[in-house]
């Protein structure tokens, strides 16, 4: 098709509702295709059950963030519309029914695809009915020895009130008949299972006469032997439920005087916010399951009825106890060092020589590790600087950080207090680096600093050198290891120059500074990328190739949208990797028409952030820690540093291309918000981009 003439798409509303899929629904699409991989027969069978829980708990978070947000919505502004023209109340009816059919989904997916396909490989959720008796006899020795001591059932009368429940915690109502020690009964009692408790077992080979893998869920023997919890009683009924609660949380920017502090209250708050969902075992009676909805001030709407333990993410835990089947799993891989610092130990000569590209999981991230570790211990290196958004537990580069601090150099960390749900973790890490006299600063107050980035100054002879490394991933090693990400080392004195601008922006006060090559939310980067849409479509317009590749986890800031769509109205060719959710509508006639969208999944969770501009055959590829969404340009700082090297850049490119023809792993979005999963013709050949990556970095 023509592009279109500059009258026509002037007559065109590229702001109509119609136009914009709804973020919450899109969320959920990308759940489903998760769930997906645990129905694929070619994915490991362990690996799916891996997917199934990782659905799970993507669902929870889904819950506690999104549509908390949401039922916010309905009482602060219930007629507000967002940019897809729907009110919070109509977005939580959709959201009600998807969600009702992806929870059906995954427990069917449980009891009729994975148990059965487990039992097959002698792996094996032996249920209550099916015990012998020595492994009754060893699960009741198990229960007085290992559960009952923990736990505290809490009788339900005027004077035990209904107990504060924990948020996604494992609980049992149960129905009792009998008058206790005091002559007490109201019929009913909870209990809550400790969350120090694993929720499978392993049953032992040699006392019970199981298989190697037979396993029992924390809620069998709960239920089996919860009379022994209310002595002289009769128990009429145990049955599971779960709360899901509300776990984000607000810090006024304007009305604190201490972040730390005002994080550290709202933390010890999270577990109890308002309740969003009650997830209840579908044999309860009616009644009772009336008695909770009443308890937790909740309509039907946000009950679920579960075929199946309601913490179904935890099943996960098996993954770790089931170590003799490697058949059932991924095939291990080790990641490979780039040959330019396997070859040169001194890793600040080796950057001085040329740029280096990592790009995670498929190589290692120990290099960023090294330089920090080099930088700690080299008598030369003067500060380090890094920005710290997720780094996990014990983490070495924290260790090299420290390390350096006591070796005098002056070592600067930019903590994000508010990376959600690594708060507290942060908080730690945050009174680790002060106690060895890190400077630490939480960046800048109502922004959040989400840009990854490293700095090291060396004195080398008459002059200092800045080396830097940019990522669009954390500095977190685990992470890096199922993450796709890429991390560029430099030298490059202007780069290194803006980085310094903005660790000074972060840490100090004063005006924005022009940088030479970054582009930094919130200020450049949103116009600077918009620019480089609308120089395309300067190109298409003039009758040259004009092009954009976008690979990001999410696709939701308007006028971005807006922007691509005059883009492919003009003629642009624009081919978008996204992985999560998209609000953009491809293929509308007149629209969007040249606008493709795929998501790609597979072993690794795809997070890089890379935008790509063909610009008249000069062309330009910037990395980035920021998607395109609202808070990402506007509410965070960022960064999006440009692949100058040609090779680098070429590199990226030709990754790209191979995500681009996935016929394995990938799935093409449609104009109704809906995935079509890309089949592949019976005599094409097999491109699956991760295992061909995976592969290249293991032979070189």
């Amino acid at each position: 098709m023509p592009p279109m003439t500059d009258k026509m798409i002037h007559d065109i509303d590229l702001q109509k509702p119609e136009l914009y899929i709804n973020r919450e629904l899109s969320i959920l699409e990308f759940n489903k295709r998760v769930l997906a991989q645990a129905k694929d027969e070619s994915v490991p069978l362990l690996e799916r059950l891996n997917y199934l829980c990782i659905s799970c708990s993507n669902l929870d978070e889904f819950f506690e963030v999104r549509v908390a947000s949401v039922i916010e919505m309905v009482t602060m502004d219930p007629d507000t519309r967002g940019i897809d023209g729907l009110t919070p109340n109509e977005q939580l009816d959709l959201i009600s029914t998807y969600t009702r059919k992806l929870v059906t989904d995954q427990y069917d997916v449980l009891n009729t695809i994975l148990l059965p396909k487990l039992k097959e490989e002698n792996i094996h959720f032996v249920r209550r009915q099916q015990w012998t008796e020595s492994q009754s006899k060893w699960l009741e020795t198990y229960f007085n020895e290992e559960i009952l001591p923990i736990l505290t059932p809490v009788g339900l009368d005027s004077a035990h009130p209904f107990p504060r429940i924990l948020n996604k915690s494992l609980n049992f109502i149960i129905s009792l008949t009998g008058k206790d020690a005091f002559g007490r009964n109201s019929g009913r009692a909870v209990l809550q299972a400790p969350r120090s408790l694993p929720r499978t077992i392993k049953l032992p080979s040699k006392e019970t006469g199981s298989g190697p893998n037979d396993f029992v869920f924390l809620s069998s023997i709960i239920h089996a032997f919860i009379d022994q919890l209310f002595h002289g009683m009769i128990i009429k009924g145990c049955y599971q439920f779960r709360v899901t609660r509300n776990s984000d949380f607000f810090v006024d920017d304007d009305a604190i005087d201490d972040l730390l502090l005002a994080v550290q209250g709202e933390l010890a708050m999270r577990n109890y916010g308002d309740e969003v969902r009650l997830e209840i075992d579908a044999n309860c009676p009616d009644e009772t399951v009336s008695f909770l909805l009443g308890r937790f001030g909740m309509t039907r709407d946000r009950l679920f009825l579960v075929d199946g333990p309601v913490n179904l993410s935890r099943v996960q835990e098996i993954n770790d106890l089931i170590l003799d089947r490697p058949e059932l799993k991924f095939t291990p891989f080790k990641p490979t060092i780039p040959n330019e610092l396997a070859r040169q130990k001194d890793i600040f000569s080796a950057i001085k020589r040329n740029d280096i590209l990592l790009h995670q999981p498929f190589e290692s991230f120990s290099p960023v590790v090294d330089f920090i570790r080099q930088a700690a211990a080299d008598p030369d290196v003067l500060a380090i600087k890094q920005t710290l958004y997720r780094t996990g537990a014990n983490s070495p580069i924290v260790g090299a950080l420290v390390k350096a601090a006591r070796s005098g150099k002056v070592v600067t960390v930019v903590i994000e207090l508010r990376a959600r749900f690594d708060e507290k973790a942060n908080i730690d890490l945050a009174s680790k680096l002060q106690e060895a006299a890190v400077h630490v600063v939480y960046g800048v107050v109502g922004y959040k600093t989400h840009a990854k980035m490293c700095l090291v100054l060396r004195r080398e002879g008459k002059q200092l050198r800045n080396y830097v490394h940019l990522g669009t991933g954390n500095y977190h090693p685990k992470t890096a290891q199922i993450y796709t990400d890429y991390g560029l080392f430099s030298c490059d004195k202007e780069l290194g120059e803006d980085v310094r601008r903005v660790f000074t922006q972060l840490t100090s006060l004063g005006k924005v500074t022009k940088l030479n090559k970054l582009l930094q939310s919130p200020f450049t980067l949103h116009s600077g990328l918009m620019e480089k849409i609308e120089r395309e479509i300067r190109h298409a317009k003039a009758g040259k190739p004009a092009k954009i590749i976008i690979q990001v986890n999410a696709v939701v800031e308007p006028l971005a949208i807006q922007a691509l769509y005059r883009a492919s109205q003009a003629g642009v060719k624009i081919q978008m990797i996204v992985r999560g959710m998209c609000c953009l509508r491809p293929n509308i006639a007149g629209i969007s028409e040249n606008i493709e969208v795929r998501a790609i999944v597979g072993r690794f969770l795809e997070h890089a952030r890379i935008y790509a501009f063909h610009n008249d055959g000069n062309q330009e590829v910037y990395a980035s820690s920021a998607d395109l969404m609202n808070r990402n340009m506007f509410k965070r700082v960022e960064v999006c540093f440009p692949i100058e090297n040609k090779k680098l850049a070429q590199r990226i490119l030709r990754n790209l291309d191979l995500y681009l023809n996935d016929n394995s792993q990938a799935w093409i979005m449609q104009s109704d918000g809906s995935y079509v999963r890309v089949t592949r013709g019976k005599d094409e050949p097999i491109i699956q981009a991760q295992a061909m990556l995976l592969l290249e970095a293991q032979t070189g």
